[in-house]
């Protein structure tokens, strides 16, 4: 299969970031990449772009980065209350989902953050007080407090399950 060298112009997943040169299959770069505006063929001038590809890709990522930390620190004092429908024994009808704490976490407070990046290791079926990991960067990581609550006002909250 023929290969070809590209130059990226944006961060492709599994690929590279902005300014990386990569070989790829020749039909990827001139079907996807190229058409997309996500890559550049290397050519001499090409190659001088490269510079000012790595100085946006570091500005960018220092911009990252900060946001990152800022976001760390809000996480610290934040509570996102979750209300939603139980049995009367605080068993959730379904469960709560790293989609669904994207979703509300922009609807309360207008803080976007990808499903992905929410670590939430088990689906959450019964109300209570959680701690959720949140991979913010690759540097920087945070808990965000999550708070269940029923709209049944015959809910209890369960009891705590004992080790046997």
């Amino acid at each position: 299969m023929a290969k070809t060298e590209v130059i990226l112009l944006k961060p492709v997943e599994h690929l590279g970031s902005e300014s990386d040169q990569v070989n790829v299959a020749a039909g990827y770069a001139r079907n996807y990449l190229i058409p997309e505006g996500l890559a550049i063929p290397v050519t001499a001038a090409n190659k001088r772009r490269l510079d000012a590809l790595a100085k946006r890709r570091d500005a960018r990522e220092a911009y990252e980065l900060q946001h990152a930390k800022d976001l760390e620190a809000s996480f610290k004092s934040l509570k996102l209350y979750l209300n939603v429908r139980t049995g009367d024994e605080g068993k959730l009808f379904g469960a709560i989902t790293n989609s669904q704490i994207s979703d509300e976490l922009k609807k309360q407070f207008d803080i976007d953050i990808e499903r992905r990046k929410i670590d939430v290791k088990e689906p959450i079926k019964l109300m209570g007080d959680y701690h959720i990991p949140i991979n913010l960067h690759a540097d920087v990581h945070a808990d965000l407090n999550v708070i269940v609550k029923s709209t049944n006002p015959n809910a209890k909250l369960p009891e705590p399950k004992k080790d046997q």
